[in-house]
């Protein structure tokens, strides 16, 4: 069984490269990933990446979606990056999932560089039933994240970011194999801010998710790696019960 750092994806969301770098060399011990999101790439590229990197896994998270040739493209450039694990949205379709997994993997593979992970974000978790009622998708978000995360799989990819609500029944149909990246992740006590599917760490990690994204509980601590170690001891105490 892996241990409770071993599940922990901390995200750096920011913008000032001093106070993304000071995070990622605060937690990179405390964490198996590190993610790098859109507010940090857009302000500083895949010269950030490789320094993270340098550091820990990373987990690129553009949530690439375009028409497929686009998105191929655009992951094979996220792939050269070092990052361990990218992703897409599964609203893009199969044979943009289908592609941009074909294309990564062989961009790595000629730069001599580990295979990554890619996965496809089903739905937002900050987004509920009338958030997707206003898009026009009808049915509730855990009926759609299922949809999307059968269809990344036959697609070819590695697995989903879910919800912690989504995680039993995806698990159930996708399998043990199946990559169960979490967000919404909410120690017990913290303000749920912007997430409307949530749960905390050991709740998601004993329901079946492998890797957890916490952000602001983590980064936005007093001491970041004391925050990123009780988290770990949330999940082992999940675990174990």
């Amino acid at each position: 069984m892996p241990d409770g750092k071993s599940r922990i994806a901390v995200a750096l969301d920011a913008s000032d490269r001093g106070r993304i770098l000071e995070l990622a060399r605060l937690v990179a011990g405390e964490a198996g990933v590190l993610k790098v999101g859109l507010e940090a790439f857009c302000a500083h590229g895949p010269a950030l990446v490789a320094e993270v990197a340098a550091l820990a896994p990373v987990f690129l998270d553009l949530k690439l979606h375009d028409i497929p040739n686009t998105v191929g493209g655009a992951a094979a450039a996220a792939a050269r990056t070092g990052a361990s694990l990218l992703n897409v949205h599964a609203g893009g379709g199969r044979e943009m999932m289908r592609v941009a997994g074909e294309r990564a993997r062989e961009a790595a593979a000629a730069a001599g560089l580990p295979e990554p992970k890619v996965i496809a974000v089903t739905v937002l978790t900050s987004l509920d039933a009338a958030a997707l009622a206003e898009i026009g998708l009808e049915g509730s978000p855990r009926t759609a994240a299922l949809r999307l995360a059968v269809l990344a799989r036959e697609s070819g990819l590695d697995g989903v970011v879910c919800s912690p609500e989504e995680i039993v029944a995806i698990r159930a149909a996708c399998g043990p194999g199946f990559l169960l990246v979490v967000p919404g992740i909410r120690p017990a006590g913290s303000a749920a801010a912007d997430q409307k599917r949530i749960a905390t760490p050991g709740a998601a990690a004993r329901a079946g998710a492998d890797l957890l994204v916490v952000g602001r509980p983590i980064s936005g601590a007093a001491d970041p790696a004391a925050a990123a170690r009780e988290i770990a001891r949330e999940i082992e105490a999940g675990l174990a019960g």
